[in-house]
C-alpha cells in the first residue's frame, strides 16, 4: 500500500522541482516532447522479392496426397489435378511415410513445379504449362543382386536374420523351406544357416528379396540343404542335394511360431475337468488370433461348435487320414464343409472356446479309428525329379553350391551347453 502511494507522490515532487526551476527546463521538455506524427502517411518498407526456392515435406502417418499438396500452398483445383495425375503413375491411397513433396517456388512467389519421390518406386515431376501441369513419371531402375547370407543363432532366428543385416522376409522364407524337417519351435544357440537369395532394388533402394534360391541349415550338428527348382510348367519347390522334394504330405506342426504345452497321452489329468483321460492330440501355446494352417491339402468335413472342443474344423487328407484342430476362436474366410484346402491354408484362428484354460490349439491326428501322436507321424514324400528336369536340377546345384560354402556358419564353442530357446 505504501509503495502503491508512493508513485503518485513522486509525480508531484518532480512536477514541483521542474516548475521551481525554470532554467533546467528547457534540457527537460526537449526531452520528453512527442513529435506531430501524421500516422496515415507511414507505410512498412516493401521487402525485397524472395529469391526461387523450394519447400520439402514429408509424409506422415494418416497423410493424404491432398493434404500434403495443400501443405505445401498448392490451390484446391490444383491439387485435385495433381491427384488426379499422379494416380496414372502409383496408387495415391497407399502411400506411406517417408514419401518427400517437393515444391519449387519462382521469384514471385508461385508454385511452379512439384515433384514427388516415392520410395522404392522412383520420382513424378509435375511441371505447371499453361494454367495447367506438364506431369512425368520417371520410374527408378529394378536390379537384383544374387547374394549370400549366414548367421549363427544367439537368441532367435528373427535376430540372426536381423544382426546379419536382412530384412525379416528372410525368416519366413526359411520356416517355409525347411518346415517339414525342422522344429523351429525348439532352436538352440549355436544353430546356424546360409542362404543364397536375389536381393532387390529400385535404384539405390532396397524393395525386398526374390525367392531364396539355395539354402543349409544346421541343426543339433545335423545338417539340412533345399535347393530350389522350377518346372516346365511354372510351378517351384524345394530340394535336397538327392533330388528328393522337401515338400512332405504333412506339416510338421499347424503354426509356424508357438510352444508345445502338452503332448500326445492316453492318461492326462485334464486342466478344467480335474481327472485323468486320454489326451489324442498336441497342444500348442499361442496368442489369441494366431493363424491356424491345415498340415496337409484335403476337404473340410466338419467346421462347427462342438461341446467341450469348441470352435473346430476337421480335414479329411485321403479315404483313412483326418486331422482335426481344437479351440479356435473363430474359422478362416470361406472354410465350411466342402472347402478343398491345400497345404499351408488357414483354416482358423487360436482361441480358448470350450473346454480350455488358456489360448491354444488342440491338432489332432486320426488313421481310420485310430489316433496318431502328430510329433511321430510318419509323412509320405512325393517322387524325386527325373529327366530333363534332374539335369537342369543339377547344374543349378553345382552353380549355387560354392556360394553356400562361401560364408560358413561357425557353431560356438559352446555347442555342447545348448540351450532351447523356445
Amino acid at each position: 500500500m505504501y509503495a502503491a502511494a508512493a508513485v503518485p507522490i513522486a509525480v508531484l515532487v518532480l512536477l514541483a522541482a521542474w516548475t521551481a526551476e525554470p532554467s533546467a527546463a528547457p534540457a527537460m521538455t526537449a526531452a520528453i516532447t512527442t513529435p506531430d506524427l501524421r500516422y496515415q502517411e507511414l507505410a512498412a518498407a516493401a521487402p525485397d522479392d524472395l529469391p526461387e526456392h523450394s519447400v520439402v515435406l514429408t509424409f506422415e502417418a494418416a497423410d493424404t496426397l491432398d493434404a500434403v499438396l495443400t501443405a505445401g500452398g498448392v490451390s484446391r483445383s490444383d491439387s485435385a489435378l495433381l491427384t488426379q495425375e499422379f494416380a496414372r503413375s502409383i496408387d495415391v491411397r497407399r502411400l506411406r511415410p517417408g514419401h518427400l513433396l517437393r515444391f519449387h517456388h519462382d521469384a514471385s512467389g508461385t508454385i511452379d513445379a512439384v515433384q514427388m519421390k516415392v520410395q522404392a518406386w522412383g520420382d513424378i515431376d509435375a511441371i505447371r504449362n499453361d494454367g495447367t501441369f506438364r506431369v512425368t513419371a520417371r520410374p527408378a531402375k529394378q536390379s537384383g543382386v544374387t547374394s549370400t547370407v549366414a548367421a549363427t543363432i544367439e537368441s532367435s532366428l528373427y535376430e540372426a536374420i536381423r544382426g546379419a543385416g536382412e530384412g525379416p522376409q528372410l525368416v519366413a522364407q526359411l520356416v517355409d523351406i525347411f518346415q517339414w524337417d525342422i522344429d523351429f519351435f525348439a532352436l538352440q544357440r549355436g544353430d546356424s544357416f546360409s542362404l543364397v537369395v536375389e536381393k532387390r532394388y529400385s535404384g539405390s533402394e532396397p524393395v525386398g528379396y526374390g525367392p531364396v534360391l539355395a539354402a543349409q541349415f544346421t541343426r543339433s550338428e545335423e545338417t539340412y540343404e533345399a535347393f530350389r527348382h522350377e518346372a516346365s510348367d511354372g510351378t517351384a519347390g524345394y530340394y535336397a542335394r538327392s533330388a528328393t522334394p522337401l515338400r512332405k504330405q504333412f506339416l510338421r506342426a499347424p503354426l509356424q511360431f508357438s510352444r508345445i504345452t502338452s503332448g500326445f497321452s492316453k492318461r492326462r489329468l485334464h486342466p478344467v475337468l480335474n481327472y485323468f483321460r486320454p489326451h489324442y492330440g498336441v497342444d500348442y501355446g499361442a496368442p489369441s488370433g494366431t493363424p491356424v494352417l491345415t498340415t496337409a491339402d484335403g476337404v473340410v468335413v466338419e467346421a462347427r461348435r462342438k461341446g467341450g472342443e469348441g470352435n473346430m474344423v476337421r480335414v479329411r487328407h485321403s479315404s483313412r487320414i483326418e486331422t482335426s484342430y481344437l479351440h479356435l476362436s473363430r474359422f478362416a474366410k470361406g472354410i465350411k464343409p466342402g472347402t478343398k484346402v491345400v497345404q499351408g491354408e488357414v483354416v482358423g484362428y487360436v482361441g480358448m472356446t470350450g473346454l480350455a484354460t488358456g489360448p491354444h490349439l488342440d491338432y489332432r491326428v486320426r488313421d481310420g479309428g485310430k489316433w496318431l501322436d502328430p510329433l511321430k507321424l510318419k509323412s509320405i514324400t512325393p517322387d524325386p525329379l527325373r529327366g530333363d528336369s534332374l539335369r537342369r536340377y543339377r547344374h543349378d546345384v553345382a552353380s549355387l553350391s560354392p556360394r553356400l560354402s562361401a560364408a560358413p556358419a561357425q557353431l560356438t564353442a559352446d555347442a555342447s551347453k545348448r540351450r532351447a530357446l523356445f
